[in-house]
């Protein structure tokens, strides 16, 4: 039996149809708000390709958005926050609104959830505490996300606090989205990768857990993915300590590492690199046939090392899922 498949960013840039409703759609925080335009964006690779899960279209950064933190996103640019840069910005931070205003999240996932096949799964997800409150910090992606470290470092009790924050955010828009027809859930951590084992620790290892117990407590038997991208060896102790059901890893993790060290405690989501699939051919199936090779035999779900990037050619994806599904 093949793997189920399905891709990090599988609705986005790469596709013409998707190109042709974002062009439509205002900003791109309009498209994520429009229940009919994410759930267009959602079902589009879906339709297009033969993959084992729908992910629903959205953005970690609509929590801090809900939070009251002022979010855009420019073409080219990423996104811009109106940073933090005192603890007194904290009060600013109202978490009673986020149910409201993430609803038309749960909207398009009610939809979605009867407009799916029941073989296809849906996924629902969030950003994690730390990458969240390193751009509610930063006010922009970063390489180091220096000032939400230092924060951390100098003020560790207001960050805790922000911590908090966002793990009560976090596990509310998690458990909504099961409610509201999610099967399993994620967790982006995108920028663990910069933190020091000690950070790691506590910054991104125990507030995963409290979201993970959370969920677990109010939607039992929901599985829940994470993603820590970056963290190397510590993709271990994450799995450890954790709580969730799958790690997604990385392009720089081996899949034969992957197999000796996680596979017996999670199931592991990955990790073909984003490159390789926009280059296609020899260098995509023998990649493929490695990652199978080394995690095909045990919990497994194929995905990329991150997300599909624009200049991907949509064939090469159709040619990776007969590659899977070829192999076995």
């Amino acid at each position: 039996m093949p793997p189920p498949v399905w891709l990090m960013r599988q609705a986005g840039r790469y596709l013409p149809e998707y190109r042709e409703i974002r062009s439509h759609a205002g900003t791109f925080l309009d498209l994520c708000y429009a229940p009919d335009l994410a759930i267009e964006a959602t079902l589009q690779p879906v339709r297009r390709f033969s993959l084992d899960a729908a992910i629903v279209f959205s953005d970690i950064l609509l929590v801090p958005h809900a939070l009251g933190q002022e979010v855009s996103f420019s073409e080219g640019k990423g996104p811009k926050l109106a940073a933090l840069k005192q603890s007194g910005d904290l009060k600013g931070l109202v978490l009673e609104d986020v149910a409201t205003k993430l609803r038309p999240v749960y909207e398009a996932i009610k939809q979605l959830h009867r407009e799916l096949a029941p073989e296809i799964a849906l996924i629902g997800f969030a950003g994690a505490p730390w990458t969240l409150a390193a751009y509610m910090i930063e006010g922009k992606t970063s390489r180091h996300f220096s000032k939400a470290q230092n924060w951390a470092k100098a003020e560790p009790q207001s960050f805790s606090k922000l911590i908090d924050v966002l793990v009560e955010a976090v596990s509310g828009h998690l458990i909504r989205q099961v409610e509201a027809g999610a099967d399993v859930v994620q967790i982006f951590d995108s920028w663990a990768g910069v933190l020091s084992p000690e950070a790691f620790e506590r910054w991104v290892v125990q507030p995963t857990r409290a979201i993970v117990g959370k969920v677990k407590e109010a939607v039992p038997g929901t599985p829940v993915i994470g993603f820590p991208r970056g963290v190397d060896v510590l993709y271990k102790d994450y799995a450890e300590a954790s709580g969730v059901d799958g790690v997604s890893i990385d392009t720089q993790v081996s899949p034969a590492w992957a197999a000796a060290e996680l596979q017996d405690k999670v199931c592991v989501q990955g990790n073909l690199d984003p490159e390789a699939l926009v280059e296609g051919g020899k260098r995509m199936r023998d990649a493929t046939a490695q990652i199978l090779e080394a995690l095909g035999s045990g919990p497994f779900v194929f995905n990329l090392g991150h997300g599909v990037v624009p200049q991907t050619p949509p064939e090469h994806v159709s040619e990776l899922l007969e590659t899977i599904r070829g192999a076995v």
